[in-house]
Formats: structure tokens, sequence, C-alpha cells
């Protein structure tokens, strides 16, 4: 499968100006898995800035997101 690096830099959400996996996303996953966190894209614009990337970030940053639509 052939990387579409180019099309995924117009969607990718990272601002990790340093990171040399953006629009790289097979990369990108299997860093932040092997290090026990989630990608950027799974955060809102808000906490993805903060680089926290943890799961436990992630449940709150999900159950900000679900009370604030409600």
């Amino acid at each position: 499968m052939e990387c579409r690096k180019n099309e995924n830099m117009k969607s990718c959400a990272c601002t990790y100006e340093p990171c040399s996996r953006k629009g790289v996303c097979c990369d990108c996953i299997i860093y932040h898995k092997n290090v026990g966190e989630l990608p950027g894209c799974f955060f809102s614009k808000e906490a993805e800035r903060s680089y926290d990337r943890t799961i436990e970030k992630f449940i709150s940053n999900l159950k900000n997101r679900w009370t604030a639509d409600n």
C-alpha cells in the first residue's frame, strides 16, 4: 500500500512542529501505541495543543466534548 502523505497532510491535526511522522499516519499510530498514547488527531484542537497524548487525557477530553454537546 502506498503512503498518501500529501493527502494526509491536509487533515493532519498534529501541531508538534519537529514531528517527523506528520502525514504518515501508520508511523504516527505505531509510535504513539508503543509509548502508550494516542495520536493528536484523536483529540480536540485545544487538547491536541497540550501535547498530552495519554489515554487518560483522551478520556477526559472525550467526556468534556460529550458534556459540551449536551
